[in-house]
Parts: C-alpha cells; structure tokens; sequence
C-alpha cells in the first residue's frame, strides 16, 4: 500500500471512530426538568448523575459511555424497550468497562424504575463482587442532590439485617447481594429480579458444585419479565468449559440469551500515537495487515496492538487476552491437545439428535436384551437417556465403542457411543450415544442391545474397570460382565495378548487402556480431528475435546474438573475403526470362530 493511500485512509478512519465517540446529548446542566428525560434515557442520566474514577487519572469524573459501552448498551435497551426479559451474555477484551455498565444500568432500573427490585453480584471470588458494588456506593455518595426529590433524604445504602453480603437502596427498597461461585447455597431462594454474574469462565467446577449448578440456583427464581436482568460475562479462560458452551449456544441463537462481543480496538485506551506511518508498516508482519484490511481500525490502534504483542509469551496468550474476534478469545494456550479452529470446523456438524428415549429389547439383562431390539420414545431420566441422529442403514457396518464409568450421580459417566465405518466417500459419524450412570451389568447389556439394533455392530468394550472390578455379586463382577457378553455377543471386540501360563498369545475381550495403547489412540485421534475426518454431532464432546490436554508428566487427561468419557469413545471407535477390517456377513462367523476365547 502507497505511504499516502495509508495516511489518507487512516484518517478517514479515525473519523470515523471520533464520530462515534462523539456526544450526542447536550452538556451538562443540572435542572430538575432533566429528570423527566430519566426513565426513557440511560445515557442521560449517566452522565449527570454518576461519576466513575477514571482509569488513567484517578479522578472522579461523569460517566460517559465509550464506543464498547454503546454496543453493549443498545442490546439491553432493545430487549428492555419491547418488554422483553433482559439476558446477556458478554465475551469481552479486558479494561474497557463491561462490568461497569453492567452494575450502573442495574441501579438505573432499581433508582428510576423499580422499587423490590432486589439484585445480586457474583463473581468467581467475593472480593470482585464487592469491587462491582463498590462501584455503585461511591455513585451513591456522589448523586447530585439537585435530582433529589423535595423533602425526601439521598439515596444512600444501608446495612440489611445485619447482613455483611446484603445492602438495601433507601427509599426504593431495593436490596443488593454480593456472593461468590464458592456459596450457591447462599443465594438459594432469595427473591432476585437481576443477577451480575461476573468472570464465569474461571468459576471452578468440582464434583460437588460446577457453574451449572450456580447458575441454576440463581437464576431459577428469576421471573420471565420486563426488566428482569441477567448479564452473564467474563473474559475467556480457554475452551470446553461452561462459559464456553453457553457462548455457543447464544451465538448460534439456541439460547435465551444475546451474544455480545467486544474486541479489543473498542476500547478507548488501546491506542498509541505513530510517529513514521511507513516504518510502523514496514514493521508489521501478515497477521498485523490482515487485521488492517479486514477491520475498521487506525494505525493508532495497530501501533497499540503491535507493542502489546511484544509483552505477550506468544500470540495466542495476546489473542486470548485481547481477542479480535470470539474465535480467538478461545484460542487454546497451555497444553491443549487439540486445536480450536479444528474443534470449530467439527462444530458444523452439531444438531439437534432426531430421537430421544431408549433402545431396547425384550429384557434389561441377557440374551433376551438382544431380541426384538427397538427404539422407544421416552422422557430423560437421572441414569441417562439415548440420542438417535441417525436410524440404522440396511448393509451398513457400525461400531459401538464402551467408556466404563461411575454408578452414581458426581462419579465419572459411562458412555456407549455407536459410529458408521467408513465406507466409499462417506466419513465415520455419530449416529447414536447413551450417557449416564447405571450399574455395570445393566449398562453392559444396554450396550448390547444398541450394538445389535445397529447391524450387530462390533461392540468394544474399555475394559480396564471391568477387569479390574470384583462386586459383591457374580453379576456385579466385571470379568463375569465380560465373560457372559463373549458368550452372548458373537462381534465383541477382542485383543491378542501374551499369556505367560499356555506360553502362547490369546484373545481376550475388550479394548485394554495403558499407557502404550492411550498414547496410539490419542495420537490417532489428534490425526483425525485436524484433518476433519469424522462427522461429529455431540456439542459436549467437543467441549470435552477443548479441555484436553497433556499434563506435566506426559500423559494425557481432562483439564481438571472436566471429562472425557465421550472423547475415549471417540478415540477407540475410530482407531479400532482403521485398524480393524470390517467383515461382510459371511466372514463374521468364521472370523469369530478362530478368535474365541
């Protein structure tokens, strides 16, 4: 690009930008008649009646939205203004104000709105939460007493109930709660009309609480009504967790809630002055001019982000930090084991399953769980429920691959994931997953059954807890489990294995996972997934793809607090898949007979 071409262009567009920053309410004159204007106008009112401590100066000064504040602004008044609930959720850069906007619009609706219109604050840790109060005290404490209504004392908090969390607005009777991610039960049946809640993706997730369970407890009470608010934000902490999720259910409009994205060049402080255009050009690599050719920004805001990098460990800590567009806010960093861009490319293939119920067939247990095998429709229940994208294709071959987990609710899941093989031009896909708890016997006979509804799939079964687990009965013992499928389930998967007692290989049921084997079918799948070689339908196995990652030791694992239950599945299948041939019909029996054990 011509040195002068760049120049003139840059200052068209920051122009452009200048415009929008631009004010468009008059200034400030501090008359009773303003406060007719209140209810109808935020902005207004903002900037009269609040002040906020400016990042750079430390002072005190009238709230006057940036360019990132409008956008998120315009998105709550337009669900506000149709009557509509109010529901966010807001992927930010940082240091831009986000929270701020937030709080001060929720005490517009509770000072010139609302009267028990009570609201909460919660944040990964308590401390953030009484920052974005606090936010609100000192507004308080600088309300101009000329919009003060005659005779009547300025809004002010005051202690409720001796309570250290709970604060109530005078003379609106509006109550305000801080928690944390830490004490959902602290929040349980508080009557809230609006919840901040704040840096949701660090919220930690355990065994006992996960930021599902958080989230249900506060917003369960919260009606479906005009100026109800829920504004879920948070900078991005990697991909797969629960913010993660949320976001993509908003952003692809499966949500009750309105994506909101803030990029970095919105925020008005991420500019820095050039002084030689051509050097500063000559100085970018193709990542940096990309962004010039495909985003509205100034060479002050590219100068910025030029610097910034510098500071950065690597580019992809710089875009999650500041991000230019959602796909880099969740860009992985750290010790993921699978690429982002390759999870987002497989995400084009999440669907809602055709069918959901059970596959069955006359019995629970035993043979007869393999006869008369049939899908029936049927409500979700705690132990699991079967998803059906696709039904089964006469003379198409399947697998159905078997990851062993907990019978109880907070224990790892057991999951039965059944694929088509790869045949002509058509690639492995999902066709149908069971998920849940269940005893091991029922849960093996399930498998069973949904292996045989699918052509007599080939049944591998992860075998290791199995193995490994003596019950308190002959049928809640794993090698019994093991030993009645191989005589029930003619294509059970089997290994060759050296015993040292015949001095001769044998073959033994199920898929073994050591430390050799996890390594082959891990790297396999990482093969798979960069070249886009299966079709996936389950966005919670992707999820699970995104919080994988390699530990310090070497070995291969789910971020904690995740899981990976349906990411194994996916792992044995498709390397099962090519490393074993799939048999015609007239092959299978004499195949089966020279590998029974």
């Amino acid at each position: 690009m011509e040195l002068k071409e760049l120049i003139k262009e840059n200052e068209r567009r920051r122009a452009a930008i200048e415009a929008q920053r631009r004010r468009e309410i008059a200034p400030v004159r501090r008359r009773k008649e303003d406060s007719r204007r209140f209810s109808q106008d935020f902005e207004f009112w903002a900037e009269r009646c609040v002040k906020i401590r400016h990042k750079l100066t430390g002072k005190m000064v009238s709230f006057r939205l940036n360019r990132a504040q409008k956008n998120l602004l315009e998105v709550m008044e337009e669900m506000r203004l149709k009557g509509e609930p109010i529901r966010v959720i807001l992927l930010k850069s940082r240091q831009w104000g986000g929270s701020t906007l937030i709080q001060i619009y929720m005490a517009w609706i509770q000072m010139i709105h609302r009267e028990n219109w009570h609201s909460l604050v919660c944040a990964h840790v308590k401390d953030t939460a009484a920052t974005i109060r606090g936010m609100y005290s000192r507004m308080l404490e600088d309300y101009p007493k000329v919009y003060v209504g005659s005779g009547k004392a300025a809004p002010q908090f005051k202690c409720y109930e001796r309570s250290h969390n709970t604060r109530v607005l005078s003379g609106r009777n509006c109550r305000v709660t801080i928690s944390s991610a830490e004490s959902q039960d602290s929040v349980r049946g508080n009557d809230f009309s609006m919840a901040h809640l704040s840096e949701v993706a660090f919220w930690r997730s355990g065994t006992a609480r996960t930021p599902m369970d958080m989230m249900r407890a506060v917003t369960s009470g919260i009606p479906m009504e005009p100026y109800t608010l829920i504004a879920i934000e948070s900078t991005a902490n990697g991909a797969g967790n629960y913010f993660h999720s949320e976001w993509l259910r908003a952003e692809g409009g499966r949500s009750a809630y309105r994506a909101v994205f803030v990029p970095w060049y919105m925020a008005e402080f991420n500019e820095l002055a050039v002084n030689d255009a051509g050097e500063l050009w000559d100085s970018l690599d193709e990542y940096e001019r990309r962004l010039w050719r495909e985003h509205e920004i100034t060479l002050e805001q590219l100068n910025w982000y030029h610097h910034k990098r510098m500071e950065s460990p690597s580019h992809e800590v710089m875009k999650a930090e500041y991000p230019t567009t959602p796909q880099e806010a969740f860009v992985n960093t750290g010790n993921n084991v699978f690429g982002i861009n390759d999870i987002d490319r497989l995400r084009l293939g999440v669907v809602p399953p055709l069918l959901r119920g059970n596959i069955e067939g006359d019995c629970i247990t035993g043979r007869g769980s393999m006869e008369n095998v049939r899908f029936k429709e049927a409500p979700s229940c705690s132990s699991g429920e079967t998803h059906v994208w696709q039904l089964p294709e006469p003379g198409r071959h399947y697998v159905a691959a078997v990851d062993v987990g907990g019978r109880w609710e907070g224990s790892d899941y057991s999951v039965i994931a059944v694929f088509s093989r790869r045949e002509d031009d058509r690639q492995p896909e999902l066709v149908a997953q069971w998920r849940g708890h269940l005893d091991h016997d029922l849960m093996a006979w399930k498998a069973a059954a949904m292996a045989t509804f699918y052509n007599r799939a080939l049944l591998i079964v992860e075998s290791n807890t199995l193995e490994s687990e003596v019950g308190l009965t002959e049928e809640n013992d794993g090698a019994y489990l093991l030993q009645q499928l191989n005589h029930s389930y003619l294509h059970l998967y089997r290994r060759r294995v050296e015993d040292a007692v015949v001095s001769r290989p044998v073959m033994r049921v199920g898929f073994h996972t050591n430390r050799r084997t996890k390594q082959m079918i891990i790297n396999h799948l990482i093969s798979i997934v960069r070249d886009g070689e299966y079709i996936e339908h389950d966005e919670e196995a992707l999820n699970e793809l995104s919080t994988y990652e390699r530990k310090r030791t070497g070995a291969y694992g789910a971020r904690s607090g995740c899981h990976d239950d349906l990411l194994m599945t996916r792992a044995i299948a498709l390397f099962v898949m090519d490393t074993e041939p799939s048999p015609g019909d007239g092959e299978l029996l004499e195949g089966l007979k020279r590998r029974r054990c």
